[in-house]
């Protein structure tokens, strides 16, 4: 008997389990299909982000930065701590706990909505059919009425590296050194490289940074990203812009790196290279050649502005189509989609997705950058506040950066928070929450905030929109 159900997930990744949690608490029969095993052989759910992405990353960041402070921090406070030393493995191994923790969690989530999870490799066949090839190579085909295909993405691979997941290794590699590597090559400037490279600096390694493009994060307001740079590279980091690899040969345990550069061509030698110039959609074996399902010229499936594919009844969320490739862009997309297929009005607000690098400081934005207004056209005002005049930042030591808020010059509606500082993340939320309701600078300039707290930092930089910051001095009007 072919099973049936109203909703088959594919793939439990933030996007797919979200999804089907979702559409279980509407009421609907839901299945999700997941093939990842963990390290004992056994499929665990949470796809990239949990597993091998955005938590253990974050573990290893903060582990290093807990080390770095101890080491370098504590003097100021007036903590004595003499002969610090980390154990790479137990830092590792605690890393794995946290995954197994909430790769649980989200089982024990299934099982509480009574979603069905069919472990193994889904491909969606014609007519809304979807096929599982179990780990033993059975297959089964279970009937949808809806479709949510969630199959996330994996790192780029580059001819001139090609991983080994020993010398050269990708993303999932660089979670599991057992050592501290002497000299580190990362390739990429992006999210994933700044954080890798930060993690394994800050516990001794000597990194260098090879970033093909001219200009550093790109995709950031100009003036953060300068801060940024000057700031990583201060920590000690070795960025190298306009730098294309173009060769690499492991010889005895260590990688020579062929790459051009302003200066002409160059080799450098590390003991470990990570690559980490990106990710793609995985679409491998995943549609059946009549499906129906569409791919754009890039690869990835091609949906509307609410995740529906050309098929009816066939949706696509998360990595595997437009958009940025974040965790929580995914998510929100799997419960506009089931809430949609449950019959309820629900679209997702694409303007306010908040955009995070968890260096140290943080880097964080939501809305549009200054470049890309003026490159609109837009007339904006901008107010800027440092976090060298917050009292919370001196109390914490942690006074580098500056938080920056952009609204429209006409409407005072605030289009962009760009913060680069202790919580970054947390305080661009909170300009996401009052852009969300169409906030003016002079809203958030009126509300009380607590002091002394590093949302002030926030609240003064809505203030100096409009000339009116306390706590700095204002800069005179043309």
């Amino acid at each position: 008997m072919t099973q049936k159900f109203d909703v088959v997930v594919i793939g439990a990744g933030p996007g797919g389990y979200v999804a089907a949690i979702k559409a279980a608490q509407l009421g609907l029969k839901t299945a999700c299909i997941e093939k990842y095993q963990g390290n004992d052989g056994k499929v665990a759910l949470g796809g990239t982000c949990l597993n091998v992405g955005c938590i253990p990353s974050k573990a290893l960041l903060d582990s290093s930065w807990k080390y770095h402070e101890a080491k370098e921090g504590f003097a100021v406070h007036g903590i004595e701590a003499k002969g610090v030393t980390i154990d790479v493995p137990a830092m590792v191994a605690r890393k794995n706990t946290i995954i197994k923790n909430l790769t649980g969690g989200v089982a024990g989530l299934f099982k509480a909505n009574g979603v069905t999870l069919l472990e193994g490799h889904g491909k969606l066949l014609a007519g809304k059919q979807v096929e599982v090839t179990g780990t033993d190579g059975k297959t089964q085909v279970v009937e949808a009425a809806h479709v949510i295909i969630a199959s996330g993405s994996k790192p780029v691979e580059i001819p001139p590296a090609p991983v080994d997941q020993d010398v050269i290794v990708d993303s999932t590699g660089a979670l599991e050194f057992q050592s501290v590597p002497k000299k580190l090559g990362v390739i990429g400037a992006g999210v994933i490289g700044l954080e890798l490279g930060s993690v394994w600096a800050r516990l001794g390694a000597e990194v260098t940074v090879l970033e093909a493009m001219d200009k550093f994060l790109a995709a950031a307001d100009e003036q953060i990203a300068k801060e940024a740079q000057k700031t990583l590279t201060k920590q000690g980091l070795d960025i190298r812009l306009g730098a294309r690899v173009t060769a690499s040969e492991v010889k005895k345990k260590q990688v020579v790196v062929s790459f051009t550069d302003a200066n002409g061509e160059q080799k450098m030698t590390f003991d470990k290279l990570i690559v980490a110039v990106g990710r793609r959609p995985v679409t491998t074996d995943l549609l059946a050649a009549d499906s129906g399902v569409d791919l754009d010229e890039r690869g990835f499936i091609f949906v509307n502005d609410q995740c529906e594919t050309s098929v009816p009844g066939v949706y696509a969320i998360g990595d595997v189509v437009r958009g940025m490739m974040l965790a929580h862009k995914a998510s929100e997309e799997g419960v506009m989609v089931a809430e949609r297929i449950a019959g309820h009005k629900a679209q997702m607000n694409y303007d306010l997705i908040p955009s995070v690098i968890y260096t140290h400081p943080e880097i964080a934005w939501v809305g549009k950058t200054e470049q890309q207004l003026k490159a609109e056209g837009v007339a904006v005002n901008v107010g800027t506040f440092p976090f060298a005049a917050s009292g919370r930042a001196m109390a914490a030591n942690d006074t580098g950066g500056f938080v920056k808020v952009i609204a429209d010059a006409n409407t005072d509606r605030v289009l962009g928070v760009h913060v680069i500082g202790p919580s970054a993340a947390e305080l661009v939320q909170q300009g996401a929450i009052g852009m969300e309701f169409g906030t003016s600078a002079e809203d958030l300039g009126m509300m009380v905030f607590s002091h002394p707290t590093l949302s002030e930092a926030l609240h003064e930089a809505a203030l100096a929109v409009n000339g009116g910051a306390i706590h700095i001095a204002n800069r005179k009007k043309r």
